[in-house]
């Protein structure tokens, strides 16, 4: 989620309808009131709250864990970065098979597959993998799929049809005029999937 706008009224909305997992996308930098503030409210509903790109700060704010991107240390950092936060939970950006086994053999939890699809909300995702690589990805790894980049109510189906463990979603929710029952619908269509 992005740090703009009203992002609490938005972790909350989405909260309310049945996401379990934000992830703090800060990309001008961690506003401290703002991490505080959604680690509760991800307490509260019990569901995990991840930082993005800044894994220094995830004992700060209590994260249950950083997800990092190519440019956050790259796969030789995460035996330290492991040392340093312990078992929480770290999430790896990768886009090739290649990528995932290396991220997996560095110690990661969980690898963010993509950018599936075009996406308007992260300038630095690259060309889209689609399906089929989304598919490549996860054959490449024992290690749980996020499904990230260009995913919306329309293809989410066809997201949750490759098998992969999650999808993560930004304008789907930002974009909504009511973003608890278009959360609440994503999430059905996920669940029938």
């Amino acid at each position: 989620m992005n740090a703009e706008g009203d992002p609490l009224g938005l972790t909350r909305a989405i909260l309310e309808g049945g996401v379990r997992i934000v992830q703090y996308r800060a990309k001008t930098g961690i506003v401290p009131a703002h991490a505080e503030a959604l680690r509760e409210l991800t307490r509260a509903r019990n569901a995990l709250f991840l930082i993005n790109d800044d894994w220094r700060a995830v004992e700060r704010f209590d994260a249950d864990g950083a997800h990092l991107g190519p440019d956050d240390g790259g796969f030789s950092a995460l035996p330290e970065i492991r040392k340093t936060i312990g078992d929480r939970i770290i999430g790896v950006s990768c886009g090739t098979p290649g990528e995932a086994r290396a991220a997996q053999s560095a110690g990661a939890d969980y690898i963010g597959a993509g950018s599936v699809y075009a996406t308007s909300s992260k300038s630095d995702a690259g060309n889209p993998i689609g399906l089929s690589g989304l598919r490549a990805v996860s054959a490449a790894t024992a290690l749980p799929i996020a499904a990230i980049g260009g995913i919306t109510a329309e293809n989410l189906g066809d997201v949750r049809a490759t098998g992969v463990a999650m999808a993560a979603m930004i304008s789907a929710f930002s974009s909504a005029p009511d973003p608890r029952k278009s959360a609440e619908a994503l999430v059905s269509v996920w669940n029938k999937a």
